[in-house]
């Protein structure tokens, strides 16, 4: 082995070589991007998930890049390629081609027709889209139509040319599920939501001051505060151009469930939604209705959950983006150290909701 190997300063993108060892033991292929290990006893240099026999750790070495192992004298390894691309990372980028042929097809491409693009099986590209991208290519096509949607019936003459220019080919078939996509009729998001009513209400509970806000669809907003007026004054700059009526007596009701919520996060009540946000909010807001009552998670762990560990902090920014306090339970999301971290409604609140949970009885709310 070349003596310029012990020459060459080892330069570790971790706090210490122990993260790095225990990459390599775990074949972690999240870190195939992030360093490679040589070893002295036979002049190679590896990927972290490279399947070889793992070596003695007296004779490893690790290195930031490949160009930094092989200044070192150490030769690529013939097994695990680690100067080319990883398999993973080319159907990342296969899946990413596909995202890009999806959002400027004039009409969404079939199943088939990405698949063959992208050079594999109907099958294998529709398990491996979901893995890397969190859902169907189809989910995704939607939800590239609803983004485009909204902003071409604002930009747009007639809501007929902007279902056209949106890949919609067929007014029915828009219409059909236009309120899933607006939460109100094209017409009245194309005029800013001017026609749009909410109803509300406000509450006291243990906690200070509940707000709770619905369409016709099911509930929008579940604001907590100190007193009525900011509430209102929140609920107005979240919906600025919708109508807002106070709630009758018949509405007290689903205020009193959103306030036996507050009280009791545990319990199994389920209230209807209608909560607006991107494809990434709702899919955050999805894993956080998963979490059980009375345990804890990490933001970071929420983003393995939804297959984005690398989105730490947008996965944080769609907790604090979450409308409906407790019944979307972000509450339960901490920091990496079990720090309660940030709370958009107060971290007292946001510890008394935690007590609450781990002294009553679990469910799967």
């Amino acid at each position: 082995m070349p003596s310029a190997a012990k020459k060459v300063p080892r330069v570790l993108p971790f706090d210490g070589a122990d993260c790095l060892w225990e990459a390599v033991l775990t074949r972690d292929k999240t870190k195939d991007d992030k360093f490679v290990f040589a070893v002295v006893t036979t002049g190679v240099y590896c990927r972290p998930s490279c399947n070889a026999r793992a070596p003695k750790r007296e004779n490893v070495r690790f290195h930031a890049t490949c160009a930094a192992a092989e200044a070192a004298g150490f030769r690529a390894c013939k097994r695990c390629r680690p100067n080319t691309t990883s398999p993973d990372q080319q159907l990342a980028a296969k899946i990413a081609r596909a995202c890009r042929y999806i959002e400027t097809a004039e009409a969404p491409p079939t199943l088939d027709d990405l698949a063959t693009a992208a050079g594999l099986s109907t099958f294998h590209f529709h398990r491996v889209f979901k893995s890397v991208a969190g859902i169907t290519p189809k989910a995704y096509a939607d939800a590239h139509r609803h983004k485009r949607i909204h902003q071409t019936l604002a930009t747009t003459p007639t809501v007929t040319q902007a279902l056209l220019d949106s890949g919609f080919n067929s007014n029915s078939r828009f219409y059909a599920t236009s309120s899933q996509m607006l939460g109100m009729t094209p017409a009245e998001f194309k005029a800013g939501g001017a026609n749009t009513s909410i109803t509300f209400a406000t509450g006291t509970c243990s906690l200070g001051v509940v707000l709770v806000a619905s369409t016709p669809i099911g509930v929008c907003a579940v604001l907590m505060g100190d007193d009525r007026a900011s509430l209102q004054h929140d609920l107005k700059q979240r919906f600025p151009k919708a109508t807002l009526q106070r709630g009758d007596r018949k509405f007290g009701k689903l205020l009193a469930r959103a306030i036996a919520k507050v009280e009791n996060p545990a319990q199994a009540d389920s209230l209807p939604l209608d909560v607006r946000g991107t494809v990434f909010q709702h899919k955050v807001w999805r894993a956080l209705r998963e979490i059980p009552s009375g345990t804890t998670i990490s933001y970071a762990e929420l983003a393995k959950r939804i297959g984005k560990p690398g989105a730490v902090r947008a996965v944080a920014s769609a907790c604090g983006a979450n409308p409906v306090a407790v019944v979307i339970p972000c509450h339960r999301v901490v920091g990496k150290d079990g720090a309660l971290s940030g709370y958009r409604w107060g971290i007292n609140r946001k510890r008394r909701l935690l007590e609450r949970e781990r002294t009553s009885p679990k469910s799967n709310t």
